[in-house]
């Protein structure tokens, strides 16, 4: 059940990060934010950072052998990265209209669904 924990909480935590790191230029296409300086959004993006660790934090701890976890350490950091990629590329697609998937981008997920087989080799 950890494991399910943890890939739960890597979920919300690279929800949260996409809106942190890229999230802004949608409030900026939007005019929401296009008069902040640059010190407002960074602050901004880091008030959503902030919920992010809360959620990265715990779902390393819990899912980590060490901890008690089914996870090593290099399983966990290749899970979230397949996490990121899934989650921005449904934030790109459907929050910014004119990024588009193309067969390489698929290549590239091919291969990193691939990474994620062979970091669970035994």
């Amino acid at each position: 059940m950890q494991g399910v924990y943890s890939i739960m909480l890597l979920v919300v935590s690279n929800i949260f990060m996409t809106f942190a790191w890229y999230g802004h230029l949608k409030l900026q296409e939007m005019k929401v934010i296009s008069n902040w300086p640059l010190f407002g959004v960074i602050l901004f993006s880091w008030s959503i950072a902030l919920l992010e660790y809360c959620a990265q934090v715990p779902a390393n701890r819990l899912g980590f052998i060490g901890n008690g976890g089914p996870f090593t350490l290099m399983q966990l950091k290749v899970i979230q990265e397949v996490i990121t990629l899934v989650v921005f590329t449904l934030f790109a697609t459907l929050l910014f209209k004119g990024e588009a998937l193309h067969w390489n981008h698929l290549a590239a997920f091919v291969c990193l669904v691939m990474a994620v087989y062979f970091v669970f080799m035994k």
